[in-house]
């Protein structure tokens, strides 16, 4: 690229300067030239220095790390840009991007830009098995998520998605089919505004978002899915406390019909989740960094969940909710332990009598780590669960078993996730040693998962 084609593109972006004041710092950028007055304007903003300080030479092809270097501080001026000028540096630094990052503008710092819209998203196509489930019927399933985050200023982003859920190819009706629209329908599953405060150490988020039960660190056991309330959290690279009120979207969380059970239907009364979503809940969680910090190191958190009734679960639901996990980094290897325990306001069926709480054990193991960004890339992990009847309530868990290898059961797992091709991964898993807790049911068949997931 010749520099007078950059410095045409770029002199829309020089901002702050204004040229009847500049003197042209450039021996060889006569006055009467077309570019003068736009060279004078970046090099007054500080854009361009020129060659030996002096030249310009404005027919030089230049290299994209010196094109680089001028979007890097046309960045520097967005704080005075205007909406059009903002687009184009956005657009330049998209471009730069390999190296802005190897002249140490990180991609963070490209992705807080004044202005910014990014538009992201996922899909996946993913196939479960286990031998005798009715589930296989619809073993092959699909979603699609969009995601739109705008940077407003420096200390307010805004978060906004949509997603199909999962729809299984076993849904062959036609267009019109009422269960086959329902089961098609797109919903919002991300709408909220993050504003970040008190030396960037306080934010507060309002909204839909997502929400794991344990926080980001914990396994996600009882549920890891959409969101709508309100969450304060202070950090630092060594501790964090995060508190928050609101409902779950998905999921038959917290709660049992005790109404149906109250029929004489004779199935356990925690196996009828019916209405459950809309159930309240407030939270807090406490969590302690070390030996890297919060982004890469190892960690320990405690956290705490009380329930409210909606009208539907007639008051018998769970009450409330503790757990603790600690997860230890040692370079390649990830070690996890998850533990929870849940209370209920009034004792429930189980296969061991009238329960009035249940407690799960998990731990994971992982070697290496796959990332979307890195082809070739891969990790392979090994987990533990053991819980109790009761333990899980039926949520939109995080996990990745169905709920009938969540609940009165121990099993193992593994698997294995390869990034084939920047942006896509591949990933299989597979259950194994499963058994029932009370030994009352037979055991359940093994669980196979394989999927494809790509981000855009």
């Amino acid at each position: 690229m010749k520099s007078k084609v950059l410095a045409a593109l770029v002199a829309t972006m020089a901002v702050g300067a204004t040229c009847a004041f500049a003197a042209n710092p450039f021996v060889d950028v006569p006055s009467d030239s077309w570019a003068y007055k736009s060279v004078v304007e970046l090099a007054d903003a500080g854009i361009i220095q020129g060659v030996d300080g002096q030249y310009f030479q404005g027919n030089r092809n230049i290299t994209r790390y010196e094109a680089a270097e001028m979007v890097a501080k046309a960045m520097a001026h967005m704080d005075k840009a205007s909406v059009e000028q903002r687009a184009l540096i956005n657009k330049l630094a998209d471009e730069y991007a390999d190296e802005l990052n190897n002249l140490g503008v990180r991609v963070s710092a490209l992705e807080n830009r004044v202005g910014n819209v990014k538009l992201t998203g996922d899909a996946r196509v993913r196939y479960r098995y286990q031998d005798g489930s009715k589930e296989n019927d619809n073993s092959w399933d699909y979603r699609v998520r969009v995601r739109a985050n705008s940077q407003v200023n420096d200390r307010t982003k805004v978060e906004f998605g949509v997603s199909t859920d999962n729809h299984n190819f076993a849904d062959n009706g036609t267009a019109s089919n009422t269960t086959q629209k329902e089961n098609a329908d797109i919903y919002v599953d991300r709408a909220n505004v993050d504003y970040n405060f008190g030396g960037n150490n306080w934010d507060l988020k309002v909204g839909r978002y997502n929400y794991v039960l344990g926080g980001d660190r914990a396994y996600g056991y009882n549920y890891g899915d959409t969101f709508d309330g309100a969450q304060l959290r202070y950090g630092n690279d060594k501790f964090a406390a995060t508190a928050g009120y609101g409902k779950f979207k998905e999921g038959d969380v917290a709660g049992v019909d005790y109404n149906a059970f109250a029929k004489g239907t004779g199935i356990a009364a925690k196996y009828i989740p019916d209405g459950i979503e809309g159930t309240k809940t407030g939270y807090g969680e406490l969590e302690g960094f070390f030996g890297g910090g919060r982004a890469a190191g190892s960690a320990i958190g405690v956290y705490y969940n009380d329930f409210s009734s909606n009208d539907e679960t007639f008051g018998g639901q769970a009450d409330d909710l503790w757990g603790a996990y600690g997860s230890l980094n040692l370079g390649k290897w990830n070690a996890l332990a998850n533990y929870e325990r849940v209370s209920y306001e009034k004792p429930v069926s189980t296969e061991r009598g009238m329960q009035d709480d249940a407690a799960v054990w998990i731990g994971k193991l992982t070697y290496g780590k796959a990332s979307f960004a890195a082809p070739k890339s891969w990790d392979a992990w090994v987990e533990y669960i053991n819980a109790q009847d009761g333990a899980f309530f039926g949520g939109s868990t995080n996990g990745w078993r169905w709920g009938n290898h969540m609940d009165n059961i121990e099993s193992w797992g593994a698997g294995v996730d390869y990034t084939f091709a920047k942006n896509a991964m591949f990933s299989v898993m597979q259950s194994f040693g499963t058994n029932t807790k009370d030994g009352s049911n037979a055991d359940p068949e093994e669980q196979t998962r394989a999927q494809f997931v790509f981000v855009f």
